[in-house]
């Protein structure tokens, strides 16, 4: 046995050891994460707006910090873009993570001295919970390549912005340096399909052992080592055994994964978020992600159903039920407070605590990690619609991730009622603007993970046939504008 993977092993113990004083007191964790947080924010701009210094428990906080999304939070976020100090959170942040806009444009999420060592904490730890429940170690000796955004930052007002992978790419430990890849110059490549190729000849003469990024990404690369080499990924990478992935359900692309591999692969579920690393798969065996509920965040968690009602309950982690779907509530050493990012989660254990992402509180199209929201394409096909003088009654947006050729597509389902001129002309608008929306979906389009949307023509009355069939037609029943899968792109196609 090398050293190294034996010196993994040692390290995995360790760590494994360590977590289990958290996780057989998960309630006691909390109440005290949830302490310091109040006790280090009471004399910042929130902390004093929000009268932290009298807040003494949970029941205090509810009643004194009302849960917020971005826009709740904007204000408080305007002022640390801005360069001010002590608003959200002690100091300045280290960082700021661009993420996808909703109604302002562009998210900018604080990342703190605090709280960025939780981001890489968690994710090495992701992998020594498998070398400890596994005993397979071997791969720390060859290559592991992580599929990111570019490292290369920008400043704003004295604070450095980025994406949160690219901002990672800055704290990868000394010990996995010479064993990562791509090389800093390929992963500064701006251009996803320049990028892609260029990883591919950098790492087809190496000893791959581990790869990791969004499935969307990691399929585009293995298409491309097959169609250079001729040959399955594992006949290429004959030690590739470990895939690790989040941002997306997996589900829709394992046999396509399966079948460009030659073989299945072991895979490890990461849950991270620019807004904080909440949970990964600490097992092989068990549904789930473990919760991480000693990494500087506070959960509360409100059931979906009682979301949109006046004063929902707000349950702490001692208070949660098995398959009852949570939207998740987070306060965090980076200065979120109560804030709500939109995703729902199930628990499937509750010793330890584990959780399965259920879906959005909204609805997205996340099927390649895009996160378009209703929002976007309502702006689109607002602009597609003033230069081609097209009326539309209705439409709803849904992913096609397998068609029968060419790349995958997101489809819009439309009822005009007035047609355009020239539906050529107005889907390369509708597009154009699609992608000035959202600036994952443009990164999609660019690389070649996507091609253009598809506008699928819905009969006269299509749509209120599809409702009454479901019985939700009339009332207060709306039709989803987007879905992230196709049950009801299928039912409008029958």
């Amino acid at each position: 046995m090398f050293i190294k993977p034996l010196a993994a092993k040692i390290f995995a113990k360790i760590v494994h050891h360590q977590n289990q004083k958290w996780i057989s007191e998960p309630v006691k964790t909390q109440q005290k994460v949830f302490q310091q947080l109040i006790h280090q924010a009471q004399n910042t701009s929130f902390g004093k707006d929000h009268h932290f210094e009298s807040i003494k428990n949970h029941h205090d906080f509810c009643q004194k910090v009302p849960v917020k999304d971005y826009e709740g939070l904007k204000p408080y976020v305007d002022r640390v873009v801005s360069g001010e100090s002590d608003v959200l959170w002690i100091g300045k942040p280290l960082y700021f993570a661009k993420t996808s806009g909703t109604t302002s444009g562009a998210k900018y999420i604080p990342l703190t001295k605090e709280s960025m060592p939780y981001h890489i904490q968690a994710a090495r730890n992701a992998i020594l919970s498998y070398i400890h429940e596994t005993g397979k170690a071997d791969f720390v000796n060859g290559k592991m390549i992580f599929l990111q955004g570019s490292p290369e930052l920008v400043e704003k007002n004295g604070v450095k912005l980025g994406r949160l992978s690219g901002i990672v790419a800055h704290f990868v430990p000394k010990y996995l340096q010479q064993n990562r890849m791509p090389s800093w110059e390929t992963n500064c490549i701006e251009d996803w399909e320049t990028k892609v190729n260029a990883i591919v000849e950098e790492t087809l003469p190496e000893n791959m052992t581990v790869i990791s990024g969004i499935p969307s990404w990691v399929q585009m690369y293995f298409e491309k080592i097959h169609e250079k080499m001729g040959k399955k990924v594992a006949q290429v990478f004959k030690n590739f055994n470990l895939f690790i992935y989040g941002g997306v359900n997996f589900e829709p692309y394992r046999a396509k994964f399966e079948q460009l591999i030659g073989r299945r692969v072991d895979s490890i579920e990461l849950f991270p978020a620019s807004e904080g690393f909440f949970a990964y798969q600490d097992s092989q065996k068990a549904e789930g992600l473990l919760l991480l509920l000693n990494s500087g965040i506070f959960y509360e968690f409100i059931k979906t159903d009682e979301f949109y009602t006046e004063n929902p309950k707000r349950h702490t982690i001692g208070e949660v039920q098995l398959g009852v779907d949570y939207v998740l509530i987070i306060s965090t050493n980076a200065g979120l407070w109560a804030y709500n990012i939109g995703d729902t989660v199930r628990f499937t254990s509750l010793k330890p605590y584990r959780v399965v992402v259920s879906g959005r509180i909204k609805h997205y199209i996340s099927a390649f990690g895009e996160h378009v929201i209703g929002k976007e394409v309502e702006e689109a096909l607002k602009e597609a619609m003033q230069d081609t003088h097209v009326v539309v009654n209705e439409f709803t947006v849904a992913p096609q991730i397998t068609p029968s050729e060419g790349l995958p597509y997101h489809e819009w389902f439309i009822e005009f009622e007035k047609e355009p001129e020239n539906l050529q002309v107005f889907i390369e608008k509708l597009d154009l603007s699609m992608r000035k929306q959202n600036i994952y979906y443009d990164d999609l389009i660019s690389g070649n993970v996507l091609r253009k949307l598809v506008v699928t023509k819905v009969n006269k009355n299509g749509f209120q046939e599809y409702m009454k069939s479901i019985g939700k037609l009339g009332g207060q029943n709306k039709l989803p504008r987007l879905s992230n899968d196709r049950k009801i792109a299928n039912a409008l196609l029958k």
